[in-house]
C-alpha cells in the first residue's frame, strides 16, 4: 500500500470522523507565532469543560469555583504536552527543583473583544505572552493570546501592551479557580513572561509531544498497513483451503 493511498485513506477518514481535538488538529503551519486553539470554556459557563483525553469529547470537570469565571477564552493548542522540556524550562527560569510536567496539553487563554456564545470549537490565536504557573509542583503555565484579526485586542502584540487591570483580572482567576474558602493556595504565579518566552513554552511544549506520541499518523498507517497484509494473508489460507 503506497504513501499515496495512505494519504487518501487519512482524507477519507477525515471526512467521516471527528479529529480528536488534542492530537488531531493540526497546530498550524504558522505555529508558534499563530497557533490552532481549541476553545473548551468561554467566560458564560457556570461549569469547567476539559476534553476527555480518551474520547475526545468535552466533559464536565468541575462547578466553576463561587463566583470564579474564565475572563476570556481558555482551552489549549494541539499537539502540545507539558512534560520534561517544559518542566526543565520552569525548573531553569525559577531556580527551583523538583517540578514536573502537569502531562496536559498547554493551556492558552484567548482575548477577544467579540462575544463567543459556546466553546467546542477551533480559533486561530496570536500568543503575546503567559503567565509562569506552579500547581501542586507541577509546571502549568498559561499562554496568554489575541484572537487572530480581533479588532480591539488585535493591535497588542506583546504582554505589556496590556493594561494592568486585565492582567491582574487573569491573574486571579487563576491564582483562585481552584481555592476554596480556609485552604491554603495551591497555585502560585512566580513570572508574567513576554511574547519571546511564551513562544520558547510553545516549542519545548511541541518537543514534549513528539517525544510521547512522535508521528501518530505513520504509527496508525503502519498498523493498517498490517491490518492490510494479514487480511491477505488470510484470504490464501482460505483459497488453499478450497
Amino acid at each position: 500500500m503506497s504513501q499515496e493511498a495512505f494519504d487518501k485513506l487519512w482524507k477519507m477518514i477525515g471526512l467521516r470522523y471527528t479529529s480528536h481535538p488534542w492530537h488531531g488538529i493540526p497546530i498550524g503551519k504558522e505555529a508558534p507565532e499563530v497557533v490552532t486553539t481549541f476553545i473548551e470554556v468561554i467566560p458564560s459557563d457556570t461549569v469547567k469543560y476539559e476534553v476527555d483525553k480518551v474520547t475526545g469529547y468535552l466533559k464536565i470537570d468541575r462547578p466553576q469555583k463561587f463566583s470564579n469565571i474564565v475572563p476570556a477564552l481558555y482551552g489549549f493548542i494541539p499537539q502540545t504536552y507539558c512534560k520534561e522540556e517544559v518542566a526543565a524550562y520552569c525548573r531553569e527560569r525559577t531556580g527551583r527543583e523538583g517540578i514536573i510536567g502537569d502531562d496536559d496539553p498547554l493551556d492558552i487563554c484567548v482575548l477577544t473583544e467579540r462575544e463567543v456564545t459556546h466553546g467546542n470549537i477551533i480559533v486561530r490565536a496570536i500568543p503575546i505572552g503567559g503567565f509562569r504557573m506552579i500547581d501542586g509542583g507541577e509546571a502549568d503555565d498559561k499562554i496568554i493570546a489575541v484572537l487572530e484579526k480581533d479588532e480591539v485586542y488585535g493591535n497588542w502584540n506583546d504582554i505589556s501592551d496590556i493594561p494592568p487591570n486585565i492582567v491582574n483580572r487573569l491573574k486571579h482567576y487563576f491564582l483562585t479557580y481552584k481555592q476554596l474558602p480556609g485552604e491554603e493556595p495551591k497555585c502560585e504565579i512566580t513570572h508574567v513572561y513576554s511574547r519571546d518566552e511564551a513562544l520558547e513554552v510553545i516549542r519545548r511544549s511541541r518537543k514534549d509531544y513528539d517525544d510521547a506520541y512522535g508521528n501518530l499518523e505513520e504509527a496508525l498507517s503502519l498498523t493498517l498497513f498490517e491490518a492490510f497484509n494479514f487480511s491477505n494473508r488470510q484470504q490464501k489460507i482460505l483459497k488453499g483451503l478450497e
